[in-house]
């Protein structure tokens, strides 16, 4: 069975580990997030503290542009953006691994506690009752803090998320 994530698109290239799941994976991914990939590609900014690992994360990052400009899945893609709410069909990167863009919409239900993107994920995760992956501290404890009915894994724990996780029954027993 695929597991569903609900992730940013950046995290995708940062954690190599995404990459290389031992079970299926679908990663969901808001369509805004995407535009963050064009942003830290045309920055000059270091997105990680070593050099090498900055390298690394910028060539994923060009890898995942030229995935998603692909003409196949730029079709795909297109088709999702035109409705709110509306996934796109398996972007197929590997046996293991698929993406599904969402065209999430912010809402004014969470936009004062969190950023749009992470407005975003948030509500994709409550709308299609998945899990979120991340690595911010700050914006797990704002969920948690919120009471906001999503579950979340910190990238760390993605192997268990993939191989274990938690359901529903789980967390109510």
């Amino acid at each position: 069975m695929r597991r569903r994530f609900v992730i940013e698109a950046v995290m995708i290239a940062t954690y190599g580990h995404l990459l290389v799941p031992r079970y299926p994976v679908d990663y969901v991914i808001p369509y805004s997030s995407i535009a963050e990939l064009y942003e830290i590609r045309e920055s000059n900014d270091p997105v990680m503290d070593d050099l090498d690992e900055d390298q690394y994360v910028k060539t994923k990052v060009n890898e995942l542009i030229l995935f998603f400009e692909d003409a196949l899945n730029r079709k795909k893609i297109e088709k999702a953006i035109g409705a709110p709410w509306r996934e796109s069909t398996p972007l197929l990167l590997s046996e293991q691994i698929q993406f599904t863009i969402v065209n999430a919409m912010d809402t004014a239900q969470y936009g004062e506690l969190f950023d749009p993107v992470e407005t975003e994920l948030l509500l994709t995760g409550i709308r299609l009752q998945i899990p979120l992956l991340t690595d911010q501290f700050d914006f797990q404890d704002k969920l948690i803090e919120a009471e906001v009915p999503v579950q979340i894994y910190d990238i760390e724990d993605f192997e268990f998320a993939v191989e274990e996780g938690i359901s529903a029954m789980d967390i109510e027993g």
